[in-house]
C-alpha cells in the first residue's frame, strides 16, 4: 500500500509542470529586468547627451537660451 503510493507520487509528474512554468516565468522577469534596466540607462545617457547639445550658454538648464 505505501510502496504503491510511493511509486505513484514519484512518477506523477502534473507538479513538474508548474514548476517548469515557474522557472520559465522567473526567467522572462529577469531578463526583463534586465532590458529594461539596460535601456533605461541607454536612454538617460542620450538624455544628458542631447540636453549637453541644446545647453548653449552652459548653465545645466537644458533650455539653450
Amino acid at each position: 500500500m505505501f510502496k504503491k503510493a510511493l511509486v505513484e507520487f514519484w512518477n506523477d509528474e502534473s507538479g513538474l509542470s508548474a514548476v517548469e512554468y515557474a522557472i520559465a516565468g522567473s526567467l522572462v522577469v529577469g531578463g526583463m529586468v534586465i532590458a529594461f534596466t539596460q535601456l533605461g540607462t541607454e536612454a538617460t545617457d542620450s538624455i544628458v547627451n542631447l540636453c549637453d547639445a541644446v545647453d548653449a550658454d552652459g548653465d545645466g538648464t537644458c533650455t539653450g537660451q
